[in-house]
């Protein structure tokens, strides 16, 4: 019976011994800590790494992360001017290394009671505004929020690093309406544009007619004064070459020789749609008297006026 309990005694003995030193290590992963309680009351923080604690004594009441925690909050309000929105408030925060007793004993849910805190922001400064003053203005809410609940969370043992108005959410109709009243406004300028392009086109067109016309007309009356110049050295060399010549017959002669160039052009046309009514050379002559008889009366009114005067 000795040898039966000494030979159970040998090998349930390492057997517990191993069990009850599983039991009391433990690891704790980085950026992690491990609140430790002995008989339900605090005792010590576990920190990264490889713990031990008395088995059947000490217990671990339960771990804190202490890394940054984002948590987002979705607060319906309305706006001044009577516009309900759901404004979404992202907050990150983290637990003080040295206020993990703080953080783990004293909240029971720190996410219900940030969340409480943003609301109570959020619908205390929202109100005050129009809904085209709230999208401007939401640094102003974040920071607000940042502050009220930096100012709270700290005794409880958290920190909130920042707090961001990530999305302004109106209702459908009012959304539906704002994009159509900023169609409106980019049709408006596009139309605007638009027309002040046609302006500049029309504009820039009317001065190229203008210098067109001004260059057109300059041509034809250097044209016309290099005929001039060009009559004038022929009736010159007529009355040199031929004694007796009038300057009527050698006008005469010239336009007859325009006449007969004239004709000799409309023949060599052979897409020509002018239609000859019958007549002779000698209506040149006609037509020569009757351009020398207007400007011979032109010439007598001319007069006569300036002596009325």
């Amino acid at each position: 019976m000795d040898a039966l309990f000494v030979l159970c005694f040998c090998f349930i003995l390492p057997f517990v011994l191993v069990i009850f030193l599983a039991s009391s290590l433990f690891i704790v992963e980085q950026q992690t800590v491990a609140v430790i309680e002995r008989f339900g009351r605090f005792v010590r923080v576990a920190r990264a790494g490889l713990n031990f604690k008395i088995p059947l004594i000490e217990t671990i009441a339960g771990r804190l992360s202490l890394r940054v925690l984002q948590l987002d909050v979705k607060a319906e309000t309305k706006t001044l001017d009577n516009v309900f929105v759901n404004v979404i408030v992202s907050v990150q925060y983290f637990v003080l290394n040295d206020r993990v007793f703080d953080a783990f004993y004293k909240l029971n849910s720190p996410d219900r009671q940030i969340n409480s805190y943003v609301f109570d922001v959020v619908r205390a400064r929202v109100p005050t505004m129009n809904l085209d003053d709230l999208f401007e203005k939401k640094d102003e809410i974040a920071l607000a929020v940042k502050n009220e609940l930096n100012e709270t969370m700290r005794e409880f043992g958290f920190e909130i690093l920042n707090a961001l108005v990530t999305d302004i959410e109106p209702d459908k109709k009012v959304k539906d309406a704002m994009n159509e009243i900023n169609a409106a406004q980019r049709l408006r300028v596009a139309a605007a544009e638009k027309g002040e392009a046609d302006r500049i086109l029309k504009v820039k067109a009317a001065q190229a007619e203008a210098e067109s016309k001004a260059l057109q007309g300059k041509g034809i009356a250097d044209q016309r004064k290099a005929i001039i110049d060009g009559l004038r050295e022929s009736v010159e060399h007529f009355n040199e070459g031929v004694n007796g010549a009038t300057t009527q017959d050698i006008m005469t002669l010239v336009m007859l020789t325009q006449y007969f160039d004239t004709l000799k052009d409309l023949g060599h046309s052979a897409n020509t749609t002018t239609i000859l009514l019958p007549h002779s050379p000698s209506g040149v002559s006609d037509i020569s008297d009757q351009i020398r008889n207007a400007v011979i009366v032109g010439n007598k009114v001319s007069e006569t006026t300036k002596s009325g005067s």
